[in-house]
């Protein structure tokens, strides 16, 4: 907080609305389902409760307005003000459908009929988004973690994280010594067949919280479903799953219930290309 000596005394500067406003903008959508108290934006801004309402309407209708989000008021003695992602759903199509464009670029095809998605998946902006449209989908589960496995996986899980207000829990293909002790298990890969391991560190998480699995890509569902199995050896709730990219084929996955943004129809090695398109639920949104 600002102040100013005159005469000896410590003087705080009242706080302009523009000011308050400013601060408001900046602080809540940098904290999405966070509970703010009144009292905390009245002590720092050394203005009533009632005044500092007055200026959280203000930018709520501006939120709302520009597709910006919401903030909402939560009652009761721990109540306050939060800030709640929701982005617009034109706009989150025309995103999603300008990734795709990018995606299918000839030039992206590796061997073994693999997308390079380096640039996009740790890209600040474009997985900024990614994560807050993910989070959207799955905003009304509130769950108490979001879960991924190392590496591509790990930034779509942070930025999904980031909206949902919750950690993230990132599960190793191999051990670590700064894991601590750790749960494994066997997993088999839908698209080779093979038997890998996943394990996560018995500090990671608690019995009974609510987990969503996130990743950047997924063809059979193996990777997926070997999640779902080691939350239960925590005895932990799936409440979904969201992936980036997954494959139309094969059209029976090892998990249900599956959300993704993009459909992968083909890589086409030969005549370079790539045959990709938004998943349903954005067509009719652009």
């Amino acid at each position: 907080m600002r102040k100013h000596q005159a005469g000896g005394d410590s003087i705080v500067p009242k706080i302009k609305r523009n000011e308050r406003i400013a601060v408001l903008a900046r602080v809540l959508p940098g904290h999405p389902w966070q509970i703010f108290t009144l009292r905390h934006f009245s002590e720092l801004f050394q203005a009533s409760k009632a005044t500092v309402c007055e200026d959280i309407a203000m930018i709520g209708e501006a939120f709302r307005t520009f597709h910006l989000g919401d903030l909402e008021s939560v009652a009761g003695a721990g109540g306050g003000v939060r800030f709640l992602p929701k982005p617009c759903p034109p706009d989150s199509a025309a995103f999603i459908r300008d990734l795709c464009d990018t995606l299918s670029e000839p030039d992206r095809i590796l061997a073994g009929g693999y997308i390079y998605r380096n640039d996009i998946l740790y890209h600040p902006q474009s997985i900024r988004r990614i994560g807050e449209i993910l989070a959207s989908l799955f905003s009304g589960e509130r769950p108490d973690f979001v879960i991924t496995v190392e590496t591509k996986g790990t930034p779509v899980a942070i930025m999904t994280a980031f909206y949902l207000g919750c950690p993230v829990v990132v599960a190793r293909r191999d051990s670590s010594v700064t894991e601590g002790p750790l749960v494994s298990i066997n997993y088999v890969t839908a698209s080779s067949g093979r038997i890998q391991t996943m394990s996560l560190s018995k500090r990671a998480v608690t019995k009974g919280k609510r987990a969503l699995i996130v990743d950047d890509f997924m063809k059979g569902g193996g990777t997926a479903r070997g999640m779902q199995e080691l939350l239960k050896e925590f005895h932990v709730e799936t409440v979904g799953t969201g992936v980036v990219i997954a494959t139309r084929e094969p059209a029976e996955k090892m998990v249900s219930g599956y959300t993704s943004l993009l459909i992968l129809d083909q890589v086409d090695e030969q005549n370079g290309k790539i045959m990709l398109s938004p998943a349903d639920r954005f067509l009719d949104k652009v």
